[in-house]
């Protein structure tokens, strides 16, 4: 059971997240049983009775969630100075996640997913959720570390896009890459170091569009793993788009050649 509880001294409920909370024992017991992949992570006091918290341990392990332990002070910061906590509390998401494997099963040779890997500002991942339910993108992956979860903010700058598009939290983005690679799709990611122009990609294929967090770019790894890296051709002084631009200016592109390559079968 050890190998999902994690110590995070710097968790805090950040204003511009709204985080969604839940605490004491038996309603987040309820939140876990009812529906345990709309929560994010729980958060533990150290000193918590832990005979008390036993079947929630079982839940969370049963369907990986994320633990976090801190002190008492900090879990009382986050669920408000007039909570009776009980030493836990759940943060659930503003809307329900997909099952990976689900979006998996469903390739075919039209699929169009997109990969973001470690998007951590809410409006940008709002903005970006937005765009890919607009572009009929098939599925939306994220990390489940180092990355914003589906927060209130999200929910809100997706403007109903998070009721409609299927998404899913994976572990490891580099497996999820290589699964996606069995099932022949190609695994596209952005990067201005890239010597092949968006628009000069051949996008009619089952493929996974991979974009990089706001100011890193692709991690090292995940771009060694792609099949191919493109780059959005800038014409200004400012050499990059805001990653929720960039998600707009390759998605639609990708979904024009598929409309052109329909209406030329035609």
């Amino acid at each position: 059971m050890k190998r999902n509880i994690r110590r995070e001294d710097k968790l805090q409920d950040r204003p511009h997240e709204r985080l969604n909370v839940i605490y004491g024992v038996m309603p987040v017991l309820e939140v876990l049983r009812s529906n345990p992949g709309r929560v994010e992570r729980l958060v533990i006091a150290n000193g918590a009775a832990k005979h008390r918290l036993r079947e929630i341990f079982d839940i969370a392990h049963n369907a990986n969630i994320r633990i976090d332990t801190v002190d008492q002070g900090q879990l009382k910061r986050i669920a408000g100075p007039d909570s009776n906590h009980q030493g836990v509390l759940a943060i659930s998401a503003a809307a329900n996640y997909f099952d990976a494997d689900t979006i998996l099963e469903a390739v075919n040779a039209d699929t169009l997913l997109l990969l973001l890997d470690g998007v951590e500002d809410p409006r940008n991942l709002g903005a970006i959720l937005r765009t890919a339910e607009c572009a009929g993108v098939d599925g939306v992956f994220i990390p489940e570390r180092r990355a914003v979860g589906l927060t209130e903010t999200v929910s809100k700058s997706a403007a109903g896009a998070t009721e409609h598009i299927k998404i899913a939290k994976v572990p490891n983005l580099n497996n999820l890459i290589i699964d996606l690679k069995r099932q022949n799709v190609w695994v596209v990611g952005t990067s201005a170091d890239a010597k092949i122009g968006h628009t000069d990609w051949d996008w009619a294929r089952p493929t996974a569009l991979v974009l990089g967090g706001e100011g890193k770019g692709l991690h090292r790894l995940v771009a060694e793993n792609c099949d191919i890296l493109v780059k959005i051709p800038m014409y200004g002084k400012i050499d990059s788009l805001n990653v929720s631009v960039a998600a707009g200016v390759v998605l639609f592109e990708a979904r024009r050649q598929r409309e052109e390559k329909l209406k030329a079968e035609d």
